[in-house]
This record gives structure tokens, sequence and C-alpha cells, in this order.
């Protein structure tokens, strides 16, 4: 059951650049994730400013007693905002409950002998 060795792919070798040596690959730096991560952060902010916009209409909102007028748009800005605080606030539990298990991990074994 021996393969055929022209049955492989076969594998070309990388375009020389303009240099005379060989292609160099793409690094991803930290300004260019930081460049990366602003972009998306005006495009979420542009979808924001539209939602808003299009979602003015006043709702009547009660919340533990209090009850006023709110514009819609805002209403649910406040409760994904409030929802995704209890998300982080659940990861941040489950974050400092692994890492208490870890250093009791790391501790040598106590030894009571005297």
């Amino acid at each position: 059951m021996s393969q055929d060795p022209k049955d492989e792919p076969t594998r070309e070798a990388p375009a020389p650049n303009r240099t005379g040596g060989q292609a160099d690959e793409v690094k991803v730096t930290r300004v260019g994730a930081v460049w990366t991560a602003v972009v998306v952060g005006l495009a979420v902010l542009v979808f924001l400013i539209v939602f808003f916009l299009q979602n003015q209409d006043t709702v009547r909102v009660r919340f533990l007693g209090l009850d006023g007028g709110v514009p819609l748009g805002l209403a649910l800005f406040i409760a994904a905002v409030a929802g995704g605080i209890l998300v982080a606030i659940a990861g941040a539990a489950r974050i400092i409950q692994l890492r208490i298990a870890a250093a009791r991990r790391r501790r040598p074994p106590r030894s009571d002998v005297r």
C-alpha cells in the first residue's frame, strides 16, 4: 500500500519580492489592531445613532416604583447595557473562581507535622 510519488500534490515556493528575497508575511501590529478596533467602534456608533433617530417615540416605563416617559431607543439601549453589566458580573465571578482554584493548585501542600 505504498503511495505513488506522482499522486502527491506539488508545493510551489513563495514568489520572490522586488528585492529578490522571499515574500514576507504580513504581521499584525498593535497599532493595526487599534486602528481596526477604532473603525469597528465608529461603525457601531453610527448604527446606534441611526437606531436612536429611528426610535424617538416616547414610551412609558415603570421600574422599581419609578414611572416616567423615555424615548424608545434610549429605553432599549439602557436595557441592553444593563444586560451586558449582568453578563460582565457573572463572567468576573467565574474568572475569580478559576484564579482562586489555580492558586490553590500552585501552593505546595501544608505539612502539619511538628
